[in-house]
């Protein structure tokens, strides 16, 4: 079954920026999607890094208006797990033959990374229109897209990886780039600190990145 190319569009057009959050702290999880909601970001990507991410994306799911997918998914366990949490929608680093075939029987969509040409083509050649490209700065940035997108028309790309307020602004110029991942919103001393109305304001700069 190819990707839900309408479903993971409405996804990754509602901001500019989705945040990719990688938190094993579950008391901070609602006040941090509470702040990036407020900001203008509402896609909120929780990565599999930590021993309590899964309670994380319980946790922020529960908070209205946030659209919460899960990151670093690389199994079918993962997949499951992310349905269980209440993800809406999935991120992959990487493509694999199991990793598509394992998509293709989860009702939640798929954005699988990609950082060549070649596994381009091999995602496309299974109906996948919408890639990640990660990771994005170490393999060669907006130049690199850009190149993309002549022979490489029909797909979009979500650029992931060393990216901040200046380069994604870069990047969301791109005809091809419906939007991009990055930290830089959630600093770790704002984060330890539990600054939430920095987290807050940062994501609002980034929310106005596409004017």
């Amino acid at each position: 079954m190819p990707q839900d190319a309408a479903a993971i569009r409405s996804i990754l057009s509602l901001a500019p920026v989705v945040p990719v959050i990688i938190l094993d702290d579950v008391s901070q999880a609602r006040p941090l999607a509470e702040a990036l909601v407020a900001g203008g970001l509402p896609v909120l990507e929780v990565t599999l890094r930590t021993p309590n991410a899964l309670k994380v994306m319980e946790e922020m799911a529960k908070v209205t208006g946030a659209i919460v997918g899960s990151g670093t998914v690389r199994s079918a366990l993962h997949m499951q797990q992310s349905v269980d949490a209440g993800c809406r929608f999935m991120v992959s680093p990487g493509i694999s033959p199991r990793i598509l075939d394992a998509a293709d029987d989860i009702g939640i969509p798929l954005l699988p990374g990609i950082a060549t040409p070649s596994e381009a083509m091999t995602a496309s050649e299974r109906g996948y229109s919408f890639l990640k490209f990660f990771p994005a700065e170490a393999n060669g940035g907006a130049p690199v897209l850009k190149a993309f997108a002549s022979p490489l028309p029909d797909i979009t790309f979500c650029p992931t990886g060393g990216i901040d307020p200046a380069k994604a602004k870069v990047y969301l110029g791109l005809s091809n780039v419906i939007c991009v991942g990055g930290s830089w919103i959630m600093p770790a001393d704002a984060l330890a600190s539990g600054d939430y109305a920095r987290i807050e304001a940062l994501a609002r700069e980034a929310a106005a990145l596409r004017g």
